[in-house]
């Protein structure tokens, strides 16, 4: 979302146009996502708080905590990684908004926070309006469903870098959680129950080993085992778990942990969030491993290790929760609309161990 076209100051724009840079791209593209930016700054909770309109240098925002008693920032930056090869090769660019917005929610929640405000970034080689309206209004919708205003970005046109038809997506976001409540994982023991929560796809992670081992099938004819194509599969879009927490925290169930299962899977996230000398059992058999995760595994022959390492293999957010509250915590998540299930708990060591179904 553009508050420049580009950051270079220099020649005349037609002098641009002749390098590959269409400055009146840029206008055309801020005036086809005008509307979709304001309504968010109209989300509820939020009115008032942003001070600046779309298009100037720096985004404002003068926030408003009530009710906290010692309110802590927390801020995340990502992107989406090779899923825009995907979105590029369909011409479809409105879940990009949705994924990026939704993975950066989802990594300040494992801290238990809620987001305030979120800025885009998006490179083409060549800016195609059209593409950008479409990310920055998919955007816009995933920041009114978690509550946060779109405040600003950058849209940049940079030919000779990326490939004409290739695009980068990034997003920077802003949360906030009272100190009291803030989620570090010191908390958990030995005994705690996991809960997992499932995932709709790849959501941003694993594009590239999958774009590899799928390469040569039919990504556009409906798939048998998928019961949609490859091509629909890939770009389901990234989901918030920010209103499941929600609902554990209206109905006081103590959430000492959570883990966002991004890049890493569920290897190397959960392990980010433990104290020393705890460790996790993961109980394989728990959950059906999704069709297109199977797939992936099958065709490009991956091990048991890689694939729990590169994908998230069916689960997209992990909660921790004392074992006397594992029961009260699922009939919570099943009543918010959740599909949960205990994946496995806390024990005694280090990482995280993979058991096999008894």
């Amino acid at each position: 979302m553009p508050n420049d076209t580009d950051h270079t100051e220099g020649p005349t724009p037609s002098a641009y146009q002749l390098s590959g840079v269409d400055i009146e791209a840029g206008h055309r593209a801020v005036a086809l996502m005008k509307g979709a930016v304001a309504r968010t700054h109209q989300a509820a909770g939020l009115r008032g708080q942003v001070l600046s309109g779309l298009g100037g240098f720096g985004g404002l925002f003068r926030p408003g905590f009530s009710g906290l008693t010692d309110p802590v920032l927390v801020a995340s930056t990502d992107g989406v990684g090779t899923k825009t090869k995907i979105a590029a090769r369909a011409g479809r660019y409105d879940h990009l908004g949705a994924d990026i917005v939704n993975h950066c929610t989802n990594d300040i929640l494992v801290q238990g926070a809620r987001p305030l405000f979120f800025l885009d970034y998006i490179a083409m080689g060549r800016l195609i309006p059209e593409a950008v309206a479409e990310f920055v209004t998919g955007a816009a919708g995933a920041c009114e469903a978690v509550g946060a205003a779109l405040l600003g970005g950058e849209t940049a046109e940079m030919p000779g870098v990326y490939v004409e038809g290739e695009l980068d997506i990034v997003g920077t976001i802003v949360g906030v959680v009272d100190r009291p409540a803030l989620v570090t994982g010191e908390r958990l023991q030995p005994g705690d129950a996991v809960i997992a929560l499932p995932s709709t796809g790849l959501h941003t992670n694993g594009y590239s080993l999958a774009r590899r081992v799928l390469d040569g099938l039919d990504w556009d004819a409906p798939h048998p085992a998928l019961g949609e194509s490859l091509q629909q599969a890939l770009l389901r879009p990234h989901r918030s778990y920010l209103a499941a927490f929600e609902a554990l925290q209206r109905a006081e169930v103590e959430v000492r942990g959570m883990a966002h299962i991004t890049g890493g899977g569920l290897i190397d996230n959960p392990p980010r969030i433990f104290p020393q000398g705890v460790g996790m059992q993961l109980q394989l058999g728990s959950w059906t491993v999704p069709p297109l995760f199977q797939l992936i595994v099958e065709r490009g022959q991956v091990s048991r290790q890689d694939a729990f390492h590169a994908l998230n293999m069916g689960v997209g957010f992990l909660f921790m929760v004392p074992a006397e509250q594992l029961t009260p915590a699922l009939a919570v998540l099943n009543a918010a609309g959740e599909q949960p299930w205990q994946i496995g708990q806390l024990v005694p060591g280090q990482g995280v161990t993979l058991l096999d179904s008894p």
